[in-house]
């Protein structure tokens, strides 16, 4: 029998305890999700690993926005990584591409070489590379663990055809991990079409503010459609609930 293994994303110490409660394997440790997930401080990084008993891969990324990082921000996460070394993490999960969209190998293969004997996670920059295939080979290559991809859409459920794909390329030579929009509707399917053994997804559920008082019509992060006083928090149910499935 396949050994299934279920990834969440936590961009919260109670996520993550939450998703060990459910059963989960890993936590993919990152902060503000709302713009696709950055480095976690070193605080929360410290702390989740004396919480947690599973493993903990944290996301190296300095900034929102593209994949095509300075000097100086290749700097960061180079000194991040060295950080999670020191901080006990069994992972990273990161992803560098040069400015024409294909993969920055060299790059790549630097921080692989510092973040070793930790595993290695190239994650979602691989969905937007121009080649899926190209950039499949060029991963594998820079010897990476496993990659983290929707099949180049916004859900495994919209890519499904080419993770497929990516999984018959691959073979054994890297995991290949379907993440975004997975969740209890879809998972076995995800997992019977692809082959897949490794999932990532958040089982969220929105958690309401302990704040009594809510001035209204203030947005601190500028963005309006995102509320104040909500949180999106794993939820040990939904967890459970997928772990049962996956390996039912």
């Amino acid at each position: 029998m396949k050994n299934y293994k279920i990834e969440i994303c936590a961009a919260h110490i109670q996520s993550a305890i939450a998703a060990q409660e459910g059963g989960a394997s890993r936590i993919e440790l990152c902060d503000n999700l709302y713009e696709g997930g950055t480095t976690p401080s070193y605080a929360t990084i410290k702390l989740a690993r004396a919480k947690l008993n599973i493993g903990l891969n944290v996301m190296i990324r300095p900034r929102g926005s593209d994949f095509c990082y300075s000097d100086d921000e290749f700097d960061i996460m180079k000194e991040d990584i060295a950080a999670c070394k020191e901080l006990g993490a069994d992972g990273v999960v990161f992803g560098i591409l040069l400015p024409n969209g294909n993969v920055d190998i060299e790059r790549t293969r630097q921080l692989v070489e510092i973040a070793r004997p930790l595993s290695v996670t190239f994650h979602r920059a691989f969905d937007m590379t121009p080649d899926p295939f190209r950039a499949l080979e060029e991963i594998i290559r820079a010897g990476i663990d496993r990659i983290l991809t929707a099949g180049q859409a916004n859900t495994v459920p919209e890519g499904l055809n080419l993770i497929i794909q990516l999984a018959e390329k691959a073979g054994d030579r890297i995991i290949i991990m379907p993440g975004s929009g997975i969740n209890e509707q879809n998972i076995r399917e995800i997992r019977d079409k692809t082959g897949a053994s490794e999932f990532h997804l958040s089982g969220r559920k929105p958690v309401q503010s302990r704040m009594t008082f809510r001035k209204e019509g203030i947005f601190m992060g500028g963005l309006r459609e995102i509320p104040e006083f909500e949180m999106q928090m794993t939820d040990a149910g939904r967890v459970r609930e997928m772990v049962k499935l996956v390996n039912g």
